[in-house]
C-alpha cells in the first residue's frame, strides 16, 4: 500500500514535467506515423517501432532503409551515427541510475531520449519523492506519448496529406527552453557555458551535420577534467 502511494506521488510530480514534451511527441509521432503510411508501410510498421525502437530520428530514417535496398551494414553505422549520443547520456546518467533497482533501470536505459535525459537530469525533484519512480515515469510518459501519436498517424496517415517540411524545429525548440530553465536555476553557469562553448567551437570546424558527437566528446572531456572547480564553485 505504501509502495503504491509512493508510486502514484512520483507519477504526480512527473506528469507536469511532461507536459511540454507530449505537445511535441504528439505531434512529431503523428507526423511520423503519416509519413510512414506516405511511403508505402503499413499501419504495423510506425506503430511497433514506436514501440520497441523508440528513436525518434531514427524511425524516420528507417523508413527509408525499409523501402529501400537492402543494406544491412550501411543500416547498422547508420544507426550507430544516427544514435551515438546516447552514448554521452548514459556516461552522464550512471550516477542516478545506479540508484534504481535494476528492473526499472533496463526500461531507463531503453527509454532514454533526448528529452527523457533532459528532464531526468536537470528536474529539481522534491526529497519526498522516489526518485527511481520519478525518472521511470518520465520516461514511461514520453513514451507513450510517441507510441499515441504514432499510432494516430499511422491509421490516418493514408486519408490526410501532410506537410513535413520544418517539423524538425518544434522539439529543437523545447529543448532551448528546458535549457534556458536549467540556466535559470543554476548558481554558476560554467557547465552551461561549457556545453555552449564546445558546441560553437565544433559547428565551426565540423559544420553543422557533423558536429552533434564531436561537441558531446568534447564536452564530456572538459567536464571530466575541470570536475572539481565546477563542483567547488558550485559550493560557494
Amino acid at each position: 500500500m505504501k509502495e503504491n502511494k509512493s508510486k502514484i506521488k512520483a507519477l504526480k510530480a512527473a506528469f507536469p514535467y511532461t507536459l511540454p514534451i507530449m505537445a511535441g511527441f504528439l505531434f512529431l509521432g503523428t507526423a511520423y506515423g503519416i509519413f510512414a503510411r506516405t511511403e508505402g508501410l503499413s499501419a504495423f510498421y510506425p506503430i511497433i517501432m514506436a514501440l520497441l525502437v523508440f528513436a525518434g530520428s531514427m524511425e524516420f530514417v528507417a523508413v527509408n532503409l525499409l523501402t529501400g535496398i537492402f543494406d544491412p551494414l550501411n543500416a547498422l553505422l547508420l544507426t550507430i551515427m544516427v544514435n551515438a549520443r546516447h552514448l554521452f547520456y548514459g556516461i552522464s546518467m550512471l550516477e542516478k541510475y545506479r540508484e534504481v533497482d535494476i528492473k526499472k533501470r533496463w526500461y531507463l536505459i531503453f527509454g532514454m531520449c533526448d528529452e527523457s535525459f533532459s528532464i531526468n537530469c536537470a528536474a529539481d525533484v522534491p526529497e519526498d519523492i522516489n526518485q527511481g519512480w520519478f525518472r521511470f515515469f518520465v520516461t514511461l510518459l514520453n513514451h507513450i506519448y510517441w507510441v499515441t501519436g504514432a499510432t494516430v498517424g499511422a491509421l490516418v496517415g493514408s486519408l490526410i496529406p501532410f506537410e513535413l517540411e520544418g517539423l524538425e524545429f518544434v522539439m529543437t525548440a523545447l529543448l532551448v527552453v528546458i535549457f534556458l530553465d536549467n540556466w535559470l536555476k543554476e548558481k554558476q553557469h560554467y557547465s552551461s557555458l561549457i556545453g555552449l562553448g564546445g558546441s560553437l567551437v565544433c559547428l565551426l570546424i565540423f559544420g553543422s551535420d557533423n558536429f552533434i558527437i564531436p561537441s558531446m566528446a568534447v564536452i564530456l572531456l572538459v567536464l571530466t577534467l575541470l570536475k572539481k572547480p565546477i563542483e567547488k564553485g558550485a559550493e560557494k
